[in-house]
């Protein structure tokens, strides 16, 4: 339902006639009732209107037209009481966080403050349309500019598609592309340089994100050092010196520093009681004298874990291993937190690019229902699973490429599946 905008102007001056609406009057004060996130001061400064000023109908009108089309009420009326300008407000019913993707800049409350300064009635969250919506989009252009990038952004909404909830507004660089490039790497031992220089090279790959670029990149050169037995190795990315932008699009660069510290060996690995693993399987995954370094043992034995809770619906499952150095015995002892979250069921499966014969012979072996708790793992095997159990699928889906896409709604805790087949190209 749009917003409505209800205009009541009401003298009532004891023993005087009403005048008509065209005459001007002067607010003695101008007021905001029924939204107290907003200041008076925001209000007057998005609406247009100041204290003091002569104003008629037309012009009062027009101010308050300037504050419903902002999209953050969803209706207002006003009325003048012959001294007073009053305002009623209603907040708008779905306001969305504001998620900066991929913009070259610095996001956060120093952001946030950046746009309240120019936006008023900005507090870090935007309506799905409206004029502040387009203000934020602009501004962010704007600041885009001023740093001599020449940028498209664009808004997307995001939230619950069966509802339309809106939870977040997403705001991003449609054009140019922009990247991640890791300028240099310092602390590093020699015998490491070659191979980090390769890490540095692949993250220098990926696509910039405002806000996780910098702990995906830590995350790697960590993942690096703690694999070879680097318990307590501490990296730190940041950026470093302004985007650059060339023929192929922005590049964000960034320097990294490191402190190796030393190698421990594995000692012992705390899980919660009720893991789904017990102290005899860790032991004999982790006991492997031809196998990976005992850090690389560590990290698949923890991703282990967290694909069978992933089996059993958890899909937002997070397990966080805490290092505890035993400097006296060189070992490393890991307390392992797990915080399974919610159960996920699947929503609805869907076969893409096939026939309708073969649609209904993949959904006759398809065997996970609406409703049962969600198994990636399922989907994952299922092609290989069927044509194992039917001969008719095993020879239609000899030379197809099958690929999934699973979409899990953080809200409804559903999940939809699409499969998608695809005739291989043989060379």
């Amino acid at each position: 339902m749009p917003p409505k905008l209800i205009q009541v102007l009401s003298l009532a001056l004891l023993g005087m006639a009403f005048p008509a609406w065209p005459q001007k009057f002067i607010p003695k004060t101008i007021q905001f009732l029924g939204d107290p996130e907003y200041s008076t001061e925001e209000l007057l400064a998005a609406s247009g209107l100041k204290k003091g000023e002569t104003l008629d109908y037309a012009g009062m009108n027009a101010c308050s037209k300037h504050l419903m089309d902002t999209g953050m009420f969803a209706s207002l009326t006003f009325k003048f009481d012959g001294q007073d300008l009053i305002f009623q407000l209603t907040a708008a019913d779905q306001l969305a966080p504001v998620h900066v993707d991929n913009l070259p800049i610095v996001g956060g409350p120093d952001l946030d403050g950046r746009l309240h300064k120019r936006i008023p009635l900005y507090h870090g969250k935007v309506p799905s349309e409206g004029l502040l919506l387009d203000q934020v989009r602009i501004e962010l252009q704007t600041m885009l500019a001023a740093e001599g990038i020449k940028a498209t952004v664009l808004a997307t909404p995001g939230g619950d598609i069966k509802t339309h909830h809106l939870n977040s507004m997403h705001f991003s660089v449609a054009a140019p592309p922009v990247a991640v490039s890791v300028k240099d790497f310092t602390g590093a031992s020699s015998q490491f340089q070659e191979k980090l220089s390769a890490i540095a090279s692949e993250a220098s790959r990926t696509p910039f994100d405002t806000e996780s670029s910098s702990q995906s990149i830590e995350h790697g050169f960590a993942t690096f050092y703690q694999d070879r037995g680097y318990a307590g190795v501490r990296v730190h990315a940041e950026r470093s010196g302004d985007p650059v932008v060339d023929a192929a699009g922005i590049v964000v660069p960034y320097t990294v520093k490191i402190e190796e510290g030393r190698q421990y060996k594995v000692g012992t690995i705390h899980l919660p009681n009720d893991a789904p693993i017990s102290p005899g399987e860790i032991d004999k995954l982790m006991v492997s004298p031809h196998g990976p370094p005992s850090g690389v043992q560590v990290r698949l034995l923890l991703a282990k874990i967290a694909e069978q809770y992933h089996a059993k619906g958890y899909l937002d499952c997070k397990i966080t291993p805490t290092p505890q150095l035993d400097e006296a015995n060189e070992t490393v002892n890991y307390d392992v937190a797990i915080d399974s979250g919610p159960v996920y069921h699947l929503a609805f499966v869907k076969f893409e690019n096939v026939s309708d014969e073969l649609r209904v012979l993949l959904m006759k072996n398809w065997q996970m229902l609406p409703g049962d708790v969600f198994n990636e793992s399922y989907v994952a095997n299922y092609v290989f699973g069927a044509q194992q159990n039917d001969p008719v699928l095993r020879r239609t889906l000899a030379n197809v490429k099958t690929t999934y896409n699973v979409m899990a709604d953080p809200q409804t805790h559903d999940v939809n599946v699409v499969l998608k087949m695809e005739k291989r190209i043989t060379p």
